[in-house]
C-alpha cells in the first residue's frame, strides 16, 4: 500500500464546543454585571474620570525612601518568624488531618466531620481571624501566628486530601490483605506516596504566609503591617514603596529557595 492510498482520519471539529463554552462564559459575565439583575455595578465611566487619582498616588511612591530601612528590620524579622512558626505548626497538624479528610485513608464517616470543620475554617477571611484574635489575646505576634495556622490548615489539608483521593489506592488494598490496621496502612503506604505533594503545599504556604503576615499588622497582629499602617497614615509614600520593595525581595528569595527544595524532593 502506497502512502497516497493511506486515508488520513478527519480531524474532529472542536470549534463548535469551544464557541458554546466561550458564549456561555460571556453571557454569564454580562449578566453578573447588569445592576438590573442584581449584578455588580461596574462603572467604567468612573474609572475613566478618576484614573488620575490613582496615577497621582502611584507617582508619589517614587522615588523610594531608604531612610525607613533601619525601622523595618525588627518588624521584618517578626514577620518572617510569624510565617515560619505558623507554617511549622500548620504542617504538624495538617499531616494527620489530611489523612483523616481523605476517603482512602479514612473510610469512616468521621471524614465528613473533618471536612466540614475545615470548610468552615477556610471560609473565614484571614483578616477576620486576626481581628477577633487580637481582641481575644491582645496586640502582638501571637494572634498573627494563630491566624496563619488556621489559614494554612484550610489550604494544605484540602489540597493534600484531594491528592490522596485522586491517587491510586490499590497499594492500600495490599496492606489490608496483609492484615494491617488503617493507621499502619496510612503510615506505611499512603504517607510516603503523598509526602512530595504535602511538602510542596507546605512550602507554598510559607510563601503565602510572608505576604499575609505583612498585612495582618494592619489590625494589630504584628509584623510589618503596623509600620505600613503608620507610614500610610502620615502619607509617606516613598517610605511605603521602600517597604513594598523589601517585601518583594524577601518573597522572591523565599520562592527561589522553595523551588530548589521542591526539585530535591521530587
Amino acid at each position: 500500500m502506497t502512502v497516497s492510498q493511506l486515508s488520513v482520519p478527519t480531524r474532529p471539529r472542536t470549534w463548535p464546543r469551544v464557541a458554546v463554552v466561550v458564549g456561555v462564559i460571556v453571557a454569564i459575565t454580562v449578566l453578573t454585571t447588569l445592576p438590573a439583575l442584581g449584578g455588580v455595578n461596574i462603572d467604567l465611566g468612573a474609572i475613566a474620570r478618576n484614573w488620575g487619582n490613582g496615577s497621582e498616588r502611584i507617582g508619589k511612591l517614587f522615588p523610594p525612601d531608604p531612610s525607613i530601612l533601619p525601622r523595618t528590620w525588627k518588624p521584618l524579622l517578626e514577620t518572617l518568624e510569624m510565617a515560619l512558626v505558623g507554617t511549622a505548626i500548620a504542617a504538624l497538624l495538617a499531616l494527620p488531618l489530611s489523612q483523616w479528610a481523605a476517603r482512602p485513608t479514612n473510610p469512616s464517616r468521621s471524614r465528613i466531620v473533618v471536612r466540614g470543620v475545615l470548610n468552615v475554617i477556610r471560609a473565614v477571611p484571614d483578616l477576620v481571624y486576626a481581628t477577633i484574635l487580637v481582641a481575644m489575646v491582645g496586640v502582638g505576634a501571637l494572634p498573627g501566628v494563630i491566624t496563619l495556622v488556621l489559614f494554612d490548615l484550610g489550604i494544605v489539608v484540602k489540597l493534600v486530601s484531594e491528592a490522596i483521593d485522586s491517587a491510586d489506592a490499590s497499594y492500600m488494598e495490599a496492606g489490608r490483605a496483609a492484615g494491617g490496621t488503617q493507621t499502619q496502612i496510612n503510615r506505611v503506604t499512603a504517607q510516603p506516596q503523598t509526602w512530595p505533594v504535602f511538602a510542596s503545599q507546605v512550602l507554598y504556604s510559607l510563601e503565602l504566609n510572608v505576604r499575609i503576615s505583612s498585612i495582618l499588622g494592619l489590625v494589630g497582629a504584628g509584623g510589618l503591617g503596623r509600620l505600613i499602617d503608620e507610614v500610610r497614615g502620615f502619607y509617606r509614600y516613598g517610605a511605603l514603596s521602600m517597604i513594598i520593595i523589601e517585601i518583594l525581595v524577601v518573597v522572591i528569595a523565599i520562592e527561589i529557595a522553595s523551588n530548589v527544595l521542591r526539585k530535591r524532593l521530587r
